[in-house]
């Protein structure tokens, strides 16, 4: 368990992100908290560089809505430190802590007696120079090499409340990485492609890898790491396990590419109802299409969908055709049967805490 978030174990696979704040400034790391859980993170990570930061870690432990995991390099009494301040979990680099193996005794003790989780967070960027040394760069068989051998330290004090990152900038070595660990372990294991980049590249990089080893049941938590603000890291793996059907979908668009046939700008079509239904508290799958090739066969088999062409709009509502608009009104027409479809089901659409009363519709 990481607070009340179970990880591994058949758990749901989570999604977290790192808060980007001072955090030793607590209101302002609060508040992205906040905002990253409205936005889905189920685990934050916070960054413990300085003793100023030590000090807000109660605070924050005590007021964050989800469950906030220290992140600790280079000094090792930090790690004591959050574990006395509530953290639910802390995470550990063991290539960066000066002496770490002569501190595994007592942090393995002081973990265990709080019941605080250790997470091995290997990186390829501040690999063990013992390891460096022996395979020449960071391999996946180097990064698997050093958690493993944390972990050993750890089981040798009869602690096993352990989770592993083995991080790399690179997906085809990450996989790899990550790969060989499920073979030798049974840890939970965190995933996330390290300095992944700017959002598109980023996104790219950690949808291949964690599709790749997802897809083969292994990973437990993910964190995408973007150059871009966190809740963007959010957006991303969530839609990562939606589209692998690992948690339920919220709003999908189906959209064709466009091409010679088209006959609306679907871009600005799709862009419209994508912006228009942002937020949209019911899983609903919305198709919007250009042309009569694929156009009504999509929109037939989404909750909503509309097949365009000739300056008019077919819209399909669970499979039926139920009216025919013009193009100037098919977003307007789209979120007025949108919100029928969340109301039929009872679900707050205004955001007031109550429930809408369900609309009998006549198609």
């Amino acid at each position: 368990m990481v607070g009340s978030v179970p990880v591994g174990g058949g758990a749901p696979v989570s999604v977290q992100s790192m808060t980007t704040t001072l955090t030793s400034d607590v209101n302002s790391t609060l508040q992205q908290i906040a905002e990253l859980t409205a936005s889905g993170c189920q685990i934050v990570r916070v960054a413990v560089p300085s003793q100023d930061d030590v000090e807000a870690l109660p605070a924050i432990a005590r007021k964050s809505p989800i469950p906030v995991i220290a992140d600790i390099h280079f000094q090792p009494k930090y790690v004591f430190a959050a574990i006395d301040a509530g953290c639910a979990a802390v995470r550990v680099n063991p290539g960066n802590i000066r002496q770490f193996d002569d501190k595994v005794k007592e942090i393995a003790a002081a973990a265990s007696a709080a019941g605080v989780p250790i997470r091995i967070g290997v990186n390829a960027g501040s690999l063990d120079k013992r390891l460096l040394e022996k395979y020449g760069k960071p391999t996946a068989e180097a990064l698997v090499e050093s958690a493993l051998w944390e972990c050993s330290l750890f089981e040798e004090h009869g602690f096993r409340d352990i989770k592993i990152s083995v991080k790399h900038n690179d997906p085809v070595v990450m996989i790899k990485a990550y790969r060989q660990l499920a073979q030798q372990c049974d840890y939970p294991l965190h995933l996330g492609v390290t300095e992944a980049g700017p959002a598109f590249q980023g996104t790219v990089k950690s949808s291949v890898a964690f599709g790749a080893l997802l897809a083969e049941g292994i990973g437990d938590t993910i964190r995408v790491s973007l150059s871009a603000p966190p809740v963007e890291e959010i957006k991303v793996g969530t839609a990562i396990l939606e589209a692998l059907g690992l948690k339920e979908r919220g709003l999908e668009i189906v959209s064709c590419p466009s091409c010679g046939r088209a006959q609306v700008d679907v871009y600005t079509l799709a862009e419209q109802v994508t912006a228009a239904l942002e937020g949209f508290p019911a899983p609903l799958r919305v198709a919007v299409m250009g042309c009569v090739v694929n156009g009504p066969g999509e929109a037939r088999e989404a909750d909503l969908g509309v097949a365009s062409g000739n300056g008019k709009g077919q819209i399909f509502v669970k499979g039926e055709v139920i009216k025919t608009v013009p193009e100037s009104l098919i977003v307007e027409t789209l979120v007025e049967e949108a919100m029928k479809i969340a109301a039929d089901l009872g679900i707050d659409v205004l955001g007031d805490g109550e429930p809408v009363a369900p609309v009998v519709t006549v198609h």
